[in-house]
């Protein structure tokens, strides 16, 4: 299949890219996306919570009362979980929420939400393009000209491109990353997915390998 290059104008140049099925062209997976989403997610996560249990508190260990005789339920010293105050039972405790998933599954995932955004027609080739200085104007006037300034966006770069990404940093909708840092989750979270010209055929031979 094949993609029209635009400019950043909007307009059409002529020129078109040649897309792989094997990456663009795929019957989508639902569950290899759940799961590098999850993964990614999950890599997200600090890990930092943390309470303390009953052995932690500061407190007396003196019996409160005898255990007998009183007619109220038996308990023992005032860090007892059932106390306010009181040491917590099978708390949190700090941890690593990352997992390992085959490159394997990571790549079909790609290649699962590529081809369904293809379907949808969610997918634009653009030409290359950078800017002297950072100016947030004029990124906002690229996508004004491709009529993507209302939806969620990712441009894909051939490599990374200091100016680009700052002009864009601002702009809460639009992500800029190089073609090696792309995840599912960017994938699926974009409405739009931008690729530069010159990233189209290496995102395609990253994902081949």
């Amino acid at each position: 299949m094949e993609l029209v290059v635009l400019n950043t104008q909007g307009k059409e140049t002529g020129r078109k890219v040649t897309l792989d099925d094997s990456v663009f062209g795929v019957e989508p997976n639902k569950h290899a996306v759940y799961l590098e989403v999850k993964q990614y997610l999950a890599a997200q996560r600090q890990g930092t919570h943390k309470s303390k249990e009953r052995s932690e508190i500061a407190g007396s260990t003196k019996k409160l009362k005898k255990q007998k005789g009183s007619g109220a339920a038996r308990y023992g010293d005032i860090k007892n979980p059932v106390f306010r105050g009181g040491g917590r039972v099978f708390g949190p405790k700090p941890r690593d929420y990352s997992f390992k998933l085959n490159k394997s599954t990571k790549k079909l995932a790609k290649k699962s939400v590529l081809s369904q955004k293809m379907k949808d027609n969610e997918i634009k080739v653009l030409e290359n393009f950078t800017f002297e200085a950072p100016k947030t104007k004029e990124f906002i006037n690229v996508l004004n000209a491709l009529e993507i300034q209302d939806k969620k966006s990712l441009f894909i770069l051939s490599e990374q491109n200091k100016n680009v990404y700052l002009s864009s940093r601002n702009l809460p909708k639009t992500k800029v990353k190089s073609y090696n840092e792309i995840s599912s989750y960017d994938l699926v979270n974009a409405g739009e997915i931008i690729f530069l010209e010159e990233a189209v055929e290496k995102f395609q031979e990253n994902l081949k390998k």
